[in-house]
């Protein structure tokens, strides 16, 4: 059985537990370092000082893919890497990470031409190791993608990447590092970095249990190797800018619409009549999500990030130059995300004055920095992590430490259960990738029904509850589940049901559950919900 969060404070409190290394930083690269150093048999702590996820990994565009317009930019590497780790991914977790099929329109006079796109597809294959590009007359891509502007079309190509549930993919590393003994809590943040007065040389860290409103507790951790993976957040704990290196902080927002209203099969993808960078309408978790904007994000990383008056415009025009009969409005908007990406940078200052590259051309390539103990860590992409952790790992100089083999596995299969009748296979396949090893627990925890207009069930709202740290209502609508994203007004009609259900599981009393409730709806409005009606900010372009 894993510890409770409350035995784990207990071990930490009681100062009886140095670690080898600790991870400072709950998203994807955190979680990743995290799973590979307990794997390689190091002991570790995870903390985050928000929720597992909370911040850019959640808020991504969902895709695990090679990146084709990284390797149309010239960044070879990265793509090649990329690519080669989707492939492993969906071998390893089919469910959690699926293939998802993308079309690109083509149009007379519309840069890249079919030739030239077919070509970079051809170099894409073969870093893949297997061919999925197709070419596609103007009648085939009208089959795949019913409703499609038709003006000037000269046919599509079509190739496959992959998309997954972020925040759940997350959890299940975390859950991983958890297996193999990793120590991992979310609401603790790390106060500060403690050192050796003569040699410097990083001795441990102070931490903040912030999950309590009421009460907060101060622990120090013993351990040689402090590992910065905040991302966005890195230089809170690290001075990470240097003469020829900062964090660009670069935002990305996105929509998300009903599915009967913007019917897609396959991620259809087109370059952005306003300044040509390539978006997309994709169909996730029953819902079509338009995406993404990317502009510099200046506002304060201690707030949730939320989209804009000119971003949701920005974004509107996808649909509306794609599927122009289909008349998508913003009161067809189910939800917003906005999400801020560590983008590493070399240009010495972030503006959009002359000689600033535009958000869309900064590479992202990740980049480590090392300080005697304190590795820092930003950049890179989601479909990455085990690499970056893998490299990270490597950096640290700890004595006698050898990284395990490159095969072993980062997630652990589901055991072989047979389907309960209740439950489709479509959705079978879901929580066989969701869940993995867990997958017994979930199905015991509760009904088999599914959430009206969801597919997930309520069995995983009560598993989730009850054992994945949930403290707040939010971590339990926005990352546990996606039912603050899919249901409208973030699933607000569904509240009294859930609270009969999950408030005895959290243990909260009517007072909390008030509270939390409140408190997650104030944030659904100011930032999953469309934007207020105020003159907009510097949008989707800068």
């Amino acid at each position: 059985m894993p510890l409770t969060r409350e035995q784990k404070l207990d071990q930490l409190a009681r100062g009886d537990a140095d670690f080898d290394v600790v991870v400072i930083g709950g998203g994807i690269t955190g979680a990743g370092i995290a799973r590979e150093a307990a794997g390689n048999g190091l002991s570790t702590l995870l903390v985050e000082q928000r929720d597992f996820s909370w911040g850019t990994s959640s808020r991504s565009s969902k895709m695990i893919h090679g990146g084709l317009r990284y390797l149309g930019s010239g960044h070879f590497r990265l793509a090649r890497d990329a690519v080669q780790e989707r492939e492993r991914l969906l071998a390893e977790a089919p469910g959690l990470i699926d293939p998802l099929h993308f079309v690109m329109p083509h149009y007379q006079k519309q840069f890249p031409g079919p030739k030239l796109f077919q070509l970079l597809l051809r170099l894409y294959d073969r870093l893949a190791g297997k061919a999925s590009r197709q070419r596609l007359s103007p009648v085939e891509t009208l089959q795949w993608v019913p409703g499609l502007s038709t003006k000037h079309l000269t046919g599509a190509s079509g190739f496959t990447d992959a998309v997954t549930d972020d925040a759940r993919l997350v959890q299940r590393v975390v859950e991983e590092a958890e297996t193999d003994g990793a120590v991992c809590l979310n609401y603790m943040k790390a106060q500060a970095i403690l050192r050796n007065s003569e040699t410097n040389a990083v001795t441990g860290v102070r931490l903040l249990d912030t999950s309590a409103e009421a009460q907060t507790q101060e622990l120090v951790v013993n351990t040689p190797l402090v590992i910065n993976a905040t991302g966005a957040w890195a230089g809170q704990l690290k001075q990470t800018d240097s003469a020829d290196t900062r964090i660009r902080p670069l935002r990305g927002s996105h929509l998300v619409v009903p599915y009967s209203r913007l019917p897609v099969s396959c991620s259809v993808s087109l370059f952005h009549p306003e300044d040509h960078r390539p978006v997309f309408a994709f169909p996730w978790q029953g819902a079509t999500v338009l995406g993404t904007t990317d502009l510099d994000h200046t506002e304060s990383l201690s707030h949730e990030p939320a989209i804009n008056r000119k971003e949701l415009d920005y974004l509107l025009q996808i649909s509306s130059s794609l599927f122009p009969s289909s008349a998508i409005t913003e009161r067809d908007v189910i939800a917003t995300w906005a999400g801020v990406r560590p983008v590493v940078t070399q240009s010495p200052v972030v503006n959009q004055s002359k000689g600033t590259p535009e958000p869309s051309k900064e590479n992202r390539e990740h980049v480590i920095w090392s300080d005697n103990g304190l590795i820092s860590v930003a950049g890179g992409k989601l479909t990455t992590f085990r690499l970056i952790a893998r490299e990270v790992l490597e950096r640290g100089q700890i004595s006698g430490f050898r990284l395990r083999n490159d095969a072993q596995p980062v997630f652990t299969p589901p055991p072989n259960l047979e389907r309960p009748d209740a439950i489709s296979h479509r959705n079978w396949h879901r929580l066989q990738g969701f869940y993995g090893p867990a997958l017994a627990e979930v199905l015991r925890a509760g009904t088999h029904e599914t959430i009206a207009g969801t597919d997930i069930l309520w069995a995983e709202l009560a598993w989730a509850a009850a054992n994945t740290g949930v403290i707040h209502l939010d971590d339990l609508m926005l990352r546990r589940t996606r039912l603050g994203l899919v249901l409208p007004k973030g699933g607000e009609g569904l509240l009294p049901e859930i609270r009969s259900l999950c408030k005895p599981i959290l243990a909260w009393d009517d007072t909390t559950w008030e509270r939390e409730e409140a408190r997650y709806q104030e944030l659904w409005r100011a930032s999953y919900s469309l934007p207020a009606t105020s003159p907009a900010k510097p949008g989707a372009n800068g």
